[in-house]
């Protein structure tokens, strides 16, 4: 029997898309290479630099983060369309990934994103690879839109969080799909005859034309990020937003269209903005894979052997 081709569906999640470079390790280490690789947001990030050859340097960069380097990425921009520019990052992702073309990489890889007006979902499997990812991975708000062939798209997470489909519809065989958000939302419910309790809202900070320089960025920080534990800030209350939603399509879309093994991350208590956390999150990766190896050779065999058997095949770590 031919080798089956084997789908990787690496979903949405921010700062915990970091797992996805632990799980990516030990797949390969183990011998399961994904012939196709399929990514939204941050998914789209780690399955561009494995298809380019440049996971390692994705490592390193993640391991590296700071606080205060995070901070220093984050390009704020009050003229345009969204808090943050972008193009520090978007510096970043061409100095790992160069000008290489998404038709060139092997692996197959496609990143998903979302068409601006029409709700259209974008396949971009061809042309510049760091416009894909910055495309798949602009959150509504906080980074800008990115213009490709006349449309403007930003995160595919709105639509296909985690691109099972897309993974089969490239001719993908055995897809292995991975949650980072499998306990960060629940499954929802009513709360009837909630008793209001109204917290007093907290002195607004004036802003003096004679602020200092990083006077003027930490008031940017505190007011953006939050001022503290119980004040969220204005990019945290917009992608816990984005994050129900992510969650409840994803719910949706797993129903209908199930990968045949989906390994699913308990990351709640991981911050959307803690990408400093880089090694406990692609350490737990890496383990959570690690526990299923067996399960997953057993299951790629079965469907060499065995074609159009659906085993359904599902991780909880």
């Amino acid at each position: 029997m031919a080798k089956a081709k084997i789908g990787l569906a690496l979903g949405g999640g921010a700062a915990r898309g970091w797992a996805h470079i632990g799980v990516l390790k030990a797949l390969i280490a183990a011998g399961i290479e994904p012939d196709i690789i399929v990514g939204t947001s941050i998914g789209a990030v780690v399955g561009a630099c494995h298809a380019a050859g440049a996971l390692d340097q994705l490592e390193g960069f993640a391991r590296d983060l700071t606080r205060r380097r995070v901070f220093g990425y984050l390009d704020f921009n009050f003229a345009g369309t969204a808090l943050i520019n972008g193009q520090r990052l978007c510096d970043r992702l061409e100095h790992h990934l160069g000008d290489l073309n998404i038709e060139d990489l092997d692996p197959r890889f496609t990143a998903v994103a979302t068409e601006l007006g029409s709700g259209h979902e974008i396949w971009l499997s061809r042309g510049k690879l760091v416009e894909a990812v910055r495309a798949s991975y602009a959150l509504p708000g906080i980074f800008r839109p990115v213009k490709i062939n006349g449309r403007w798209l930003f995160d595919g997470a709105l639509v296909n969080p985690i691109p099972v489909s897309v993974a089969r519809a490239h001719g993908a065989r055995y897809v292995i799909a991975v949650n980072l958000n499998f306990d960060v939302c629940g499954r929802g419910t009513v709360v009837p005859n909630l008793e209001p309790e109204i917290a007093p809202e907290p002195a607004p900070e004036q802003v003096s034309n004679g602020k200092s320089g990083p006077a003027m960025r930490r008031l940017l920080k505190r007011q953006v990020l939050g001022r503290n534990e119980v004040t969220p800030g204005i990019s945290t209350v917009m992608v816990e937003a984005f994050n129900i939603v992510q969650d409840r399509i994803a719910r949706s879309r797993l129903a209908g269209d199930p990968p045949d093994a989906l390994i699913n991350l308990r990351l709640s208590e991981i911050g959307l903005f803690d990408f400093h956390r880089a090694d406990e999150l692609i350490a737990r990766g890496e383990e959570a894979t690690k526990r299923h190896l067996s399960e997953l050779h057993r299951e790629i065999d079965a469907r060499e052997h065995a074609p159009g058997a659906h085993t359904g095949v599902s991780t909880h770590a």
